[in-house]
């Protein structure tokens, strides 16, 4: 009988360690792509921002936001948010 439990605690063992060496590759994993998305988040928060949007008439206007400046603005022209991009950068 203690060779029995010995076989049992030895299979107890390997068990025990196969779980731990998959729960350490699922960590990694998680890390991994963790760290991918705050990149992606750090990267993105640095870019200029522009959108278009529809007022409650069913106006559409365009905002467009440097996060680097902080500054923003509004129109209800492309070509006016093409032209203060143009001048942000000059």
């Amino acid at each position: 009988m203690k060779n029995n439990g010995m076989c049992i605690q030895s299979n107890d063992t390997e068990l025990q360690l196969k779980f731990s060496h998959s729960s350490i590759s699922i960590l990694w994993k998680f890390l991994g792509v963790f760290c991918q998305k705050i990149g992606k988040f750090l990267r993105e928060s640095q870019e200029l921002q522009v959108w278009q949007k529809v007022d409650r008439n069913g106006n559409i206007y365009w905002r467009a936001y440097d996060p680097i400046t902080g500054k923003s603005f509004t129109s209800g022209s492309e070509s006016d948010i093409r032209a203060w991009i143009e001048q942000l950068y000059r």
